[in-house]
């Protein structure tokens, strides 16, 4: 495309998920609960986690971690949600639209590879338990979490400066409730085959080769169980992973849903439900997930309320 034909971008549109006026304002107050019970949730067990010694172990110290992505998570893209909903003013600077992007695409990628390292940590603890504490170092778990963000935020510092180079062709329109790769590529004038490159590979380092790490975790713990001669302990076993399986199943699935098909298949409407799940919902969800079915959560957190209410 000529470039004069091409107009310098400096703001978008989001349109968020409704034009409903009435619908806007009743999806703000169901947004604003659910991210008040996000942050409560999330900063609940974190604090949990740093304050009762029972919790000092790598399982907690993982599942803290997450819990500290999760509410920075949310508080990327909820905000500008509310806002949205309640402004008539719909726009997003041109750096701030850069910005939400750059950082929910680097806690996305770190959440992926976090959830990867905590299926290691399951795997050790089942298959060497007795060696599980001195195998799972305060050292090689600080080294996973590390090696997370910077893999994630690496990851995502090369999908941002390649998207944000993109030449957009004059609208500046996004049908969406924030600023995701595939309404913005929707705008670009020409996608050339580097950058579908790009894509891939970012596809690739971020969300399959994790997926893959998950899946042989799995096979081994599968493999580990099997070996347990008692029903009893095996189902001992399998309950450790419960919570860990149905975080990733519910993360990684709508991830993969939005991200792994091809562009010609981008369904707005039904992608915008699902970008709801995996940004607004499940960093609400995680700590349920992580909590009802925990023994030592619910005994630490009982113990929190007692202490509370004796002091």
């Amino acid at each position: 495309m000529d470039e004069e034909n091409v107009t310098e971008v400096k703001e978008f549109i989001l349109l968020g998920l409704t034009g409903d006026l009435v619908l806007q304002r009743g999806l703000f107050f169901i947004f604003l609960i659910i991210y008040v019970f996000s942050l409560l949730g999330n900063i609940t067990l974190i604090s949990l986690i740093c304050v009762d010694s029972r919790l000092h172990t790598p399982m907690y110290f993982f599942i803290g971690n997450l819990s500290f992505l999760d509410l920075w998570y949310s508080s990327v893209y909820t905000p500008k949600i509310l806002i949205t909903c309640i402004s008539e003013d719909k726009s997003i600077s041109f750096a701030g639209c850069l910005a939400q992007f750059f950082f929910s695409a680097g806690l996305a990628y770190s959440e992926c590879y976090l959830l990867a390292a905590m299926a290691y940590d399951r795997y050790v603890a089942i298959f060497n338990p007795l060696l599980y504490s001195q195998a799972m170092s305060p050292r090689l778990c600080a080294s996973l979490v590390a090696a997370s963000y910077l893999g994630g935020f690496v990851n995502s510092t090369i999908i941002t400066s390649e998207t944000f180079t993109l030449s957009f062709c004059g609208d500046n329109t996004i049908d969406d409730f924030f600023c995701d790769l595939p309404p913005l590529v929707k705008l670009a004038c020409d996608v050339k085959e580097s950058y579908q490159a790009v894509l891939y590979f970012i596809l690739a380092s971020n969300v399959i080769t994790p997926t893959l790490l998950i899946l042989a975790s799995y096979l081994f713990i599968i493999a580990a169980i099997l070996k347990i001669r008692s029903t009893q302990g095996r189902l001992k076993a399998f309950s450790t992973c419960g919570s860990h399986l149905t975080a990733v199943t519910l993360y990684y699935g709508s991830i993969l849903f939005i991200y792994s098909r091809p562009r010609t298949s981008y369904a707005l409407e039904r992608d915008k439900v699902v970008s709801v799940f995996y940004t607004v919902v499940i960093p609400m969800l995680n700590p349920l997930i992580y909590s009802l079915r925990n023994k030592d959560v619910k005994d630490a957190f009982k113990k929190m309320l007692d202490t509370a209410t004796f002091s």
